[in-house]
């Protein structure tokens, strides 16, 4: 629903309809209301019989088990219920203050951790209801943010009967590529830890956390584009959505390489680093879920495209139904004798597979040829990479081993020749031209 209410929401913004936005936005939070009080009902009455009858919680932490999971119930309400006002705010491209709210609110939170070192009552409570209380200001300050900086952003008793079947038809079927992600993520776990034993579920769960650290770069930069994409769109200026396509594919894979191939060259330094002692499988891991993400960085545009033209039905069965295919690809390869690695390299291969039909549906439905795609996407990034991963890896393989020294001047190198290629081969010369106005221009403010 937060993809939907996010896609209708910025579409009735860049058409300039006042009384559109107001029933978008007043439908969206009314239904976030009507599933947050589903989901609440459920959990009160399964959800606590399960806990009171099924799980097993020693008994003299039974009551903090309990408040727990009543405080949890009312956070997962509140983060509902807050969906279409986080959604008004990147619909109106108010960057700076979603930032700042998201800086308050890992403020807090490292606040609520130090906290904890010196609560003398039940620490778990504490941290439940602190986050409740988090939750909640969240919750006050977007809302009261929304109400005075958007005329629409005030919740009516107005329900669209066609709105809805549009939101929950989009909402429905990005249920299933949410799926396939879930069970192809899980399943790959229970893969491993049947062939290989939990050693290897730890690996991977550190490969898995380096991949959460570096997708929060790309993701914020996308965040910003991905309205622009739903208003060229919902205005008919597919020149411009375009544009912003290719814009937003190419510039998020070169930000993400810019940070993952230090990461993927010195990879074993790194993680002796972090951790001492480095889990086998986890350095091939680590730089195989690596470029897994470099493909998905391209991917998101062209799924943000998907949901600006409303036609989710046969994006999300090709490709939810190729990515259901990993988990069963990944055990045939382990059954015929693969090591660990083959369920990454399987991964690698169906996520490529799906980009290029992501490209193919995409460019049908908005008018742009796989052949375009490929002049301004493919192409350039390829070289770029190419050009940028054979010199870096050489520089790694030719230097004497000078422990962190080496490390740090590998680095830089790669720091550096990435960044030249995707100057010399990666953008064109318009766009070279326009960095270097943007460069010059804040220059000079600097210096006023």
């Amino acid at each position: 629903m937060a993809t939907a209410t996010q896609r209708f929401i910025t579409f009735e913004l860049a058409r300039g309809n006042i009384a559109r936005q107001i029933t978008t936005f007043s439908t969206a939070a009314i239904i976030h209301i009507a599933v947050a009080a589903i989901i609440v009902i459920v959990a009160e009455t399964v959800g606590l019989w399960f806990v009171c009858n099924k799980l097993v919680i020693p008994e003299e932490r039974f009551s903090a088990a309990l408040w727990v999971y009543q405080f949890s119930i009312l956070t997962m309400f509140i983060s509902i219920v807050s969906i279409p006002y986080n959604a008004m705010i990147i619909a109106h491209e108010k960057m700076s203050a979603f930032a700042y709210i998201s800086i308050l609110d890992v403020v807090l939170k490292l606040v609520i951790v130090l906290l904890l070192t010196i609560v003398t009552f039940d620490k778990l409570v504490f941290y439940a209801a602190m986050l409740l209380g988090i939750s909640l200001l969240d919750r006050m300050i977007y809302g009261i943010y929304c109400n005075r900086h958007f005329a629409e952003a005030h919740i009516k008793l107005i329900f669209d009967k066609d709105l809805f079947r549009e939101m929950t038809n989009i909402a429905g079927w990005s249920l299933l590529g949410n799926i396939a992600g879930v069970f192809y993520t899980q399943g790959l776990n229970v893969l491993l830890n049947m062939f290989f034993g939990p050693a290897v579920n730890a690996a991977r769960a550190i490969a898995v956390t380096i991949q959460g650290v570096v997708t929060g770069f790309v993701s914020n930069f996308q965040m910003a584009l991905n309205p622009q994409i739903t208003k060229s769109y919902a205005i008919g200026d597919l020149h411009r959505m375009h544009t912003l396509i290719f814009a937003s594919s190419k510039y998020s894979f070169f930000l993400l390489l810019l940070i993952t191939l230090p990461i993927m060259v010195e990879t074993q330094v790194i993680l002796t680093l972090w951790l001492k002692v480095v889990p086998e499988h986890t350095i091939w891991f680590a730089r195989l879920i690596l470029c897994i993400l470099l493909i998905d960085a391209l991917s998101n545009p062209l799924m943000i495209s998907s949901q600006a033209v409303g036609q989710v039905k046969v994006y999300q069965s090709v490709v939810g139904g190729l990515l259901l295919l990993i988990l069963p690809v990944a055990y045939l390869a382990l059954k015929l004798g693969g090591n660990p690695e083959t369920v990454f390299i399987v991964h690698l291969i169906i996520a490529v597979i799906a980009l290029v039909c992501r490209i193919v549906i995409i460019g049908r439905m908005v008018s742009f040829s796989f052949a375009l795609y490929l002049r301004k996407v493919l192409l350039p990034i390829s070289s770029v990479f190419i050009l940028s991963a054979c010199t870096s890896t050489i520089l790694f393989c030719v230097m004497p081993n000078g422990g962190l020294l080496k490390t740090a001047i590998v680095i830089a190198s790669t720091l550096f020749f990435t960044g030249s290629s995707i100057l010399i081969v990666g953008i064109s010369a318009n766009e070279r031209q326009l960095l270097w106005g943007k460069i010059t221009g804040l220059r000079h403010r600097t210096h006023e």
